[in-house]
């Protein structure tokens, strides 16, 4: 208990490149989705996660709407995930997961990145088995002892369960998110998720200063620039 997920919250739009990445990524993830699973939202849990995931980012309509007419109207795009591992100033790690159609401009870029900041990447597991790959579900007006009466009656097992003020926030398995968000809408239907992902979350944080802490932002904010880069994971407490 007692382990706040730290959301990071999306920065205000400030110009339309930002906009743009972030449009991109939904329907290259929504594609994906609907091509994987098939395009009937309902039966689709994937698809329908971020949908309305897209939806609360004010990802506009038509923009997922076209994403799902590409798998209706037979397009045949192919994107490869690739995680990458990095270690950044002071003690400072990263996982960076790109969704890609040409690998080696992803790992180029994510590479020119870490150079230009004096950090490196690292090879496969050289900084992931310092975090958890969990699931994590967060909701409003369902109190905690109710919501672990509702997995549990569901037979689900859930790594922690804690209260950050009014809101309850559930860490699972993975393949068993979509039963968690099941088993709390048991008891309010229309209850809506604040926190609904699948993350690599640091078994520790730490706290960077001084240059430090300007060199790691900056290459937080060059990671962001690169098209390919869909979420950036590190254990830096901001």
């Amino acid at each position: 208990m007692g382990r706040a997920y730290e959301v990071r919250k999306a920065s205000i739009q400030k110009n339309g490149a930002i906009k743009a990445k972030l449009y991109s990524n939904f329907a290259k993830e929504i594609y994906l989705a609907a091509k994987n699973g098939g395009v009937d939202i309902d039966s689709n849990p994937n698809l329908k996660r971020l949908v309305e995931k897209a939806k609360k980012s004010q990802v506009p309509g038509d923009i997922i709407k076209r994403a799902i007419d590409k798998v209706n109207n037979g397009a045949d795009e192919s994107y490869t995930s690739c995680r990458y591992e990095g270690f950044g100033p002071g003690d400072s790690t990263l996982i960076i997961d790109c969704l890609t159609d040409n690998v080696n401009r992803a790992v180029s870029m994510v590479r020119a990145a870490f150079t230009k900041c004096k950090c490196k990447l690292g090879a496969i597991n050289s900084v992931s088995h310092s975090y958890e790959n969990l699931a994590i579900v967060g909701f409003k007006g369902i109190s905690e002892e109710e919501a672990l009466d509702a997995v549990m009656l569901d037979d689900i097992n859930i790594n922690d369960i804690e209260q950050d003020d009014d809101l309850v926030i559930i860490y699972g398995d993975p393949k068993d998110l979509h039963k968690i968000k099941t088993a709390i809408r048991k008891l309010d239907e229309n209850i809506e998720f604040e926190i609904d992902e699948i993350s690599m979350l640091p078994i520790e944080k730490i706290k960077l200063q001084g240059e430090d802490l300007e060199i790691f932002n900056k290459l937080l904010d060059m990671l962001d620039d690169v098209e390919d880069v869909q979420n950036v994971y590190h254990n830096v407490e901001l």
